[in-house]
């Protein structure tokens, strides 16, 4: 019922081979797959990538691979349009689609965030995690979320997350149709700093293998 897809990009921008570069002991993409197989109701882990590294260690670790075309693992390739294709060449009618730029999510909150949407989604069109905010935010030089002239502590601003893209469940055809991986009846499932932190630069790179090694997770 629900295919888990990782997508890797062999030319990742800010830091280079992010997913495949040593990672501790392994690598970020070892693993994800290691965590992802230990989980029930997942019906195949799928990995959608243009490197061929990526593929020898999904032959190796008994997991599907897609060989992705030259266009959608170009930057001139939009987000939308990438998952829109994820979502056409999948047999499933659910796609979990999982970064290895959050390593630190555990696998009991996987595998929570999966049993809460298959409780759900009768009401529900995808599931997708999300970490809070608690920082004085400005756009286009207006504040979002406080009033600068009765500013509050910054625990007491108004609740705002940022989707940190760890987790997202979702129907194949929501994704397809409406190119996005949320949908237009979504539950937000909230993670802690730790779970949700996203590896997007070299330093974050690091702190992520200092709080992998020292939690152990």
């Amino acid at each position: 019922m629900i295919s888990a897809v990782i997508p890797i990009r062999k030319g990742s921008q800010r830091v280079k081979k992010k997913n495949l570069r040593k990672f501790n002991k392994k690598n970020l993409l070892i693993y994800k797959i290691e965590k992802l197989k230990k989980l029930k109701n997942l019906d195949e882990i799928i990995i959608n990538t243009d490197s061929e590294e990526a593929i020898e260690i999904a032959k190796k670790y008994g997991v599907s691979f897609v060989k992705r075309s030259l266009y959608f693992a170009s930057s001139k390739c939009t987000n939308s349009e990438f998952w829109s294709n994820v979502a056409e060449n999948k047999n499933n009618k659910f796609i979990m689609f999982t970064n290895c730029t959050s390593p630190l999510i555990k696998i009991k909150t996987y595998q929570d965030i999966i049993n809460n949407f298959l409780k759900k989604k009768k009401l529900i069109k995808s599931i997708n995690t999300v970490t809070p905010i608690k920082d004085f935010l400005y756009y286009k030089n207006k504040p979002v979320n406080f009033n600068p002239s009765k500013a509050p502590n910054s625990q007491n601003l108004d609740k705002t997350f940022k989707l940190n893209f760890a987790v997202n469940i979702i129907s194949k055809q929501e994704m397809f149709n409406k190119r996005t991986l949320v949908s237009t009846k979504p539950f937000f499932y909230h993670l802690d700093e730790l779970e949700g932190f996203d590896i997007d630069t070299m330093l974050d790179f690091k702190v992520a293998e200092f709080l992998h090694r020292s939690k152990q997770i």
